[in-house]
């Protein structure tokens, strides 16, 4: 505003406005116009000709403006009006929310004045619809776009696990660059290079042919084609003979092909084929209960001879548990069977019970075998029924004859009480002997076999003689 326009609304040179058109200006400069007493009480509500929906106001005359406002928005009014009583009101405007049945909820911003000197003050509005409308398109354009981000993950999600998962190797090649987008880890394993040295590179590079430019033509004509085909080539790295099955699709604007490599007919591992297919075969078919655990015994697999012995109904009875809760002596037949196999690869005939999900016995022969693996070490647990074989063995054949007879030789030379006591001696013997050997000298596992303590088993050791077997390696 210029000086003069300024001098001209200060120095009340502006004409009178007539009563008839103030109102008609005041409803032009704003939406809502409502005037007010000190107290809340509507006086008077003027609305702006293009809002319809605010015409249906004017019953509000006559009533408290507190009963059509919201409970959020009656805090804010009472500290607006507490403001302009005690002269501390700085003008800001301030947001209200307003409730009538016919409009439901809608906000207005009110900027207030003193008009008169009766206290009554004048509330010119702003209706907030149009940009709460707006913010409401906002919010539910971003919620559409977070909901498809979300689908978008799951279905790179699902694509990254499809393709890793999957055993045919798949290359995935811009036809325009001829250049790699994607290869899984098949396709890797058949080309001879690692997945992030394939993407980026030129695919008519990988392989091992003096006419790279006609590589991409042929792929892309039988492509093309409505007969299948594929185009037989060798690897650059690995010198394999592969065949390339391409196919043709458009994403984003822009023609992809999907190479499907197979190793040639000549150049398939037929003998590993046949050999996995064998060992599949046995483990579903065969006689021998086996069963696959982690590094702490916790069952990840088995086999039907498992779950027949473990009197188990299905297999998902036995997977997650740990192996231990079906052996008799549970924790301490696993960890012999473990540590041992931990340490030297494998474990051979270890005799033992299992206890089946019922609560029946059976003896059983049990083989370790430890297969290293960097992420997931497994251990394999071959398992066979003993029982017949240990019900023809001779009760107490495995005490020494020379241990009877010293024995017999105590009779009418010592008391019956003696006698037992020399009795026990060779039995405490015979079970200690026994403990060691099947735990392969490991004197920890031997002590937690028997129930004794460790000082407990080295002086029944001294007793005995049996101290010259070395402990193990990592044993105190």
């Amino acid at each position: 505003m210029t000086p003069r326009g300024t001098r001209y609304w200060s120095s009340g040179s502006i004409p009178l406005i007539a009563p008839e058109l103030l109102g008609d200006i005041i409803a032009s400069a704003s939406d809502l116009a409502i005037v007010i007493s000190d107290e809340g009480a509507v006086l008077s509500i003027l609305a702006n000709a293009a809002q319809q929906s605010l015409q249906r106001l004017a019953s509000w005359e006559g009533s408290d403006l507190r009963d059509h406002l919201t409970p959020e928005s009656l805090p804010k009014f009472e500290m607006k009006l507490e403001a302009m009583a005690q002269g501390r009101d700085r003008g800001e405007a301030v947001e209200l929310n307003h409730t009538d049945p016919a409009l439901t909820e809608f906000p207005i911003r009110y900027a207030f004045h003193r008009i008169g000197p009766d206290g009554a003050i004048l509330m010119l509005g702003r209706d907030l619809r149009p940009i709460a409308e707006m913010q409401q398109q906002l919010i539910k354009a971003q919620m559409a776009l977070e909901r498809d981000y979300e689908a978008q993950r799951e279905y790179d999600t699902r694509y990254r696990v499809l393709m890793e998962r999957t055993q045919d190797a798949m290359v995935f090649v811009t036809v325009g660059s001829g250049r790699i987008t994607d290869a899984n880890a098949s396709a890797g394993h058949l080309l001879g290079a690692a997945r992030a040295d394939l993407v980026g590179a030129a695919f008519a590079q990988e392989f091992d042919t003096r006419r790279r430019g006609e590589v991409m033509e042929s792929l892309t004509s039988l492509a093309l084609d409505d007969a299948p085909g594929h185009v037989e080539l060798v690897g650059r790295r690995n010198r394999r003979r592969l065949r390339v099955t391409p196919t043709m699709f458009r994403a984003a604007g822009e023609r992809v092909m999907l190479c499907r490599l197979d190793p040639a007919e000549d150049d398939r591992d037929t003998a590993g084929d046949a050999l996995h297919q064998s060992l599949a075969a046995f483990y579903r078919e065969g006689v021998d209960a086996i069963v696959f655990t982690d590094r702490d015994g916790v069952i990840r697999a088995a086999n039907t001879a498992f779950l027949n012995l473990a009197d188990a109904a299905h297999a998902s009875a036995v997977k997650g548990r740990s192996l231990a809760d079906f052996m008799v002596r549970g924790g301490v037949d696993l960890k012999v069977m473990l540590e041992n196999a931990g340490r030297a690869g494998q474990m051979r005939m270890y005799a033992t019970r299992l206890r089946s999900a019922v609560g029946t016995e059976v003896a059983v022969e049990i083989s370790a075998t430890w297969l290293e693996d960097r992420h997931h070490p497994a251990v394999v647990f071959v398992l066979r029924d003993a029982s017949r074989a240990e019900a023809m063995r001779t009760p107490g054949a495995t005490v020494s004859d020379d241990a009877v007879r010293s024995v017999m030789e105590l009779v009418g030379s010592a008391t019956l009480k003696d006698i037992v006591a020399e009795t026990t001696d060779v039995v405490e013997k015979m079970c200690i002997e026994t403990a060691v050997e099947l735990t392969r000298n490991n004197r920890v596992a031997a002590a937690e076999m028997l129930g004794l303590s460790r000082q407990s088993l080295y002086v029944k050791l001294r007793k005995y003689g049996l101290l010259h077997r070395g402990p193990q390696p990592g044993e105190e």
